[in-house]
C-alpha cells in the first residue's frame, strides 16, 4: 500500500499544472526527480472557435480564441536504479486540466456520441462525451491531434526499447483525467504487443457510458480513479441513477475502473467547508493523497505536501490555526535557499 501511494504522489508531480494564459510550447518541462525524460510535447485542439473579429477587437485575450494549446507530454524513465526497482521501463503520458476558454466550451458539450471503430453489436455500444472526444481527435492548423501524437510517440518508444519489459502509465487531472481514459483506450490496441497500461485519474469527470466502461475492462486497461468526496466535478456529466434505468438515455454516464476516495474533511489543515475550487484543486488532491492511510484510519498528522501552495492559492480554505505554521514552512525553505515548490518533504 505504501508503494502505491509513493507512485501516486510521483504521478501527481508529473502532471503539468493548468494555467490560464498563453499555452503554447513551454520553454522547458522539468521533472523533479530527473528519473524521467520528456520525449514529446502534446497539444489539444478544440473543434469549436470564436469569430476572427474577437481576435481583432481584443488581441490580448488570446487564451479565449486559441484553439490549439499545449496540454501535456510523453516521458520515459531513464534512471537505471528506478528501472531496476520497478522491474520495467515506464512510459508516462501526463495531461493537464482545463485552461482555455474553448476547452471550457468543449467541457459543456455533454451529449454522448458513439466512438469511432468497429464494435460488437451484441454489446452496449461505447459512447463518450462529445467535447472530450473532440479535444482528443481534432487536428490543429500546425499540430496533429492529441490522439495521433500520443499513438505515434508511444509506438516509437515501444520500437526503440524492443526487448525490454515496458509499462505505460497515463495520468491526468480534471479534463486531463478524462483525456487519459481516451488515451488508455486507444493505446491498448495501437500495436500487436502493447505493454500493460494503467490509468491514474485525479478528480476526473465521467467520460462515457457503461459500454465504454465495459470496453476498457475488456481491453484490460487498469484504471484507478482518485476522487475527493467533496469534489462535484467527479459527479458530472450525467444524471444520478440514469445509467441504472436505461443505457440508451442521452446522459447515461458511468464511471470507469476502481475508485480510491479521499475526503477534504479528514485533513487537519483544510476547512471542512472548503469551497468547490479547493476541493477540485490539484494541490489539494496531492495533500489528501499524502495524508491518506486507509478509509477507516485518521489523516496522517505529519503529511506536509503542498501546504505552501495551498496557502498561497487556497489560503481562505486553510484553517487559521495552521496558517502561521504553513507560512513558517515557506520561510524555512527561503532561509535554506530552496524554492518553495509546495512539494514539501514527507515520510511517505
Amino acid at each position: 500500500m505504501e508503494s502505491l501511494f509513493k507512485q501516486l504522489i510521483m504521478l501527481f508531480i508529473l502532471i503539468p499544472p493548468c494555467r490560464q494564459g498563453n499555452l503554447r510550447y513551454p520553454q522547458q518541462v522539468s521533472l523533479p526527480d530527473r528519473s524521467y525524460k520528456v520525449t514529446k510535447s502534446l497539444y489539444g485542439t478544440s473543434s469549436v472557435g470564436l469569430p476572427k473579429w474577437v481576435d481583432d477587437v481584443a488581441p490580448d485575450l488570446g487564451w479565449m480564441t486559441q484553439r490549439s494549446s499545449w496540454i501535456g507530454y510523453v516521458a520515459v524513465c531513464e534512471d537505471r536504479r528506478e528501472i531496476q526497482r520497478m522491474g520495467r521501463r515506464d512510459i508516462v503520458i501526463a495531461l493537464r486540466g482545463t485552461s482555455t476558454c474553448l476547452e471550457w466550451a468543449e467541457n459543456m458539450r455533454a451529449q454522448l456520441v458513439e466512438m469511432p471503430g468497429d464494435h460488437d453489436p451484441t454489446e452496449i455500444q461505447p459512447k463518450v462525451e462529445c467535447g472530450f472526444l473532440s479535444l482528443y481527435k481534432t487536428d490543429g492548423v500546425n499540430v496533429p491531434s492529441l490522439a495521433e501524437s500520443v499513438v505515434e510517440e508511444v509506438k516509437r518508444l515501444i520500437e526503440l526499447y524492443k526487448g525490454e519489459n515496458l509499462s505505460i502509465t497515463v495520468t491526468g487531472h480534471s479534463l486531463g483525467a478524462a483525456l487519459a481514459l481516451l488515451v488508455g483506450d486507444e493505446l491498448s490496441t495501437c500495436a500487436p504487443r502493447v505493454p500493460p497500461i494503467a490509468v491514474f485519474s485525479f478528480g476526473g469527470p465521467r467520460v462515457g457510458n457503461r459500454g465504454f466502461a465495459n470496453q476498457m475492462t475488456a481491453k484490460k486497461v487498469k484504471v484507478l480513479r482518485i476522487v475527493n468526496n467533496q469534489d462535484v466535478i467527479t459527479r458530472v456529466p450525467g444524471i444520478p441513477m440514469v445509467e441504472e434505468l436505461n443505457d440508451s438515455m442521452p446522459l447515461a454516464y458511468a464511471h470507469v475502473g476502481t475508485e480510491l476516495r479521499v475526503d477534504t474533511r479528514m485533513s487537519p489543515y483544510l476547512k471542512p467547508n472548503a469551497d468547490v475550487a479547493c476541493c477540485h484543486d490539484l494541490e489539494a488532491y496531492l495533500h489528501l493523497v499524502d495524508g491518506f492511510m486507509a478509509s477507516n484510519c485518521p489523516f496522517r498528522a505529519n503529511a506536509k505536501r503542498s501546504l505552501v501552495k495551498l496557502l498561497n492559492e487556497q489560503g481562505s480554505n486553510v484553517k487559521r490555526l495552521y496558517t502561521s505554521k504553513a507560512r513558517a514552512l515557506s520561510l524555512n525553505f527561503e532561509r535554506q535557499g530552496l524554492a518553495a515548490s509546495g512539494c514539501l518533504p514527507s515520510p511517505s
